[in-house]
């Protein structure tokens, strides 16, 4: 950290980063949002890609089934059928 004559402590600004006023810059936040999405696709293609996985996605694909029949039976219900 750097100091101002008053002694108080300045914290060091990254160059190309941010401004002078603390902002970031788009480059800076834009190459933040493109790692996370990078780092979240990764880490879902390495999920699927087990046999947890897999085991999961039958899981919800089971439940999604259910639920959707689920549905239908209480539209019948609803029209008196």
């Amino acid at each position: 950290m750097e100091t101002n004559p008053n002694e108080e402590p300045v914290p060091a600004v990254p160059e190309d980063d941010y401004n002078d006023s603390g902002t970031p810059s788009f480059d800076y936040v834009r190459d933040r949002i493109e790692n996370r999405f990078a780092t979240a696709t990764g880490a879902t293609e390495l999920a699927e890609g087990t046999p947890e996985g897999a085991s999961l996605d039958q899981q919800l694909a089971d439940r999604d089934q259910a639920a959707k029949e689920k549905l239908a039976q209480i539209r019948r219900s609803m029209r008196g059928e």
